[in-house]
């Protein structure tokens, strides 16, 4: 059986630091011959029982998770050379997460920007930290939010 190459996962949201773990992302798949993978997780409507305005706020939603991930896929294209494969899942973020992982085992590793802003590094940090990691089957790679594009660069 063929070997596939190993995938590093970044959870795409609005946050500085998401830009870290990207970086380091491309960084690591480009070192060992591997490709990033972006998931975006959608927060399900909350009007389910307006079916035609749940179903409006689901497809904007949709929208802009796909304009989301196309700046950040893009980008992440510009630095390894391949399209990243995407991910966009509706749900809690960390359910689906944890999921995802379990789904795809191309996925070889997590990687999570740490806001270095506020007194926790970040919810799905906190959380992957401390009840996440049992139900996680592949390494989390925590990138301080600090640091420079050339920093996690040189890293490689």
């Amino acid at each position: 059986m063929a070997k596939k190459d190993p995938l590093f996962l970044v959870v795409v949201d609005d946050s500085e630091e998401m830009h870290h773990a990207l970086q380091f992302a491309c960084g690591r798949a480009t070192a060992v011959g591997g490709k990033v993978g972006l998931m975006y997780c959608i927060v399900p409507a909350e009007f389910e029982y307006w079916a035609g305005v749940g179903e409006l706020m689901r497809a904007e939603a949709r929208e802009e998770a796909e304009a989301n991930m196309a700046v950040h896929a893009e980008y992440a294209q510009q630095l390894t050379g391949e399209m990243p494969v995407l991910y966009v899942r509706e749900g809690d973020i960390r359910d689906e997460l944890l999921t995802l992982i379990n789904e795809e085992p191309q996925i070889s590793l997590l990687v999570l920007g740490a806001d270095t802003n506020s007194e926790t590094a970040g919810p799905l940090i906190t959380f992957m930290m401390a009840k996440g990691m049992a139900k996680c089957r592949v390494p989390i790679t925590v990138v301080p939010g600090n640091l420079t594009d050339d920093q996690i660069d040189a890293l490689f």
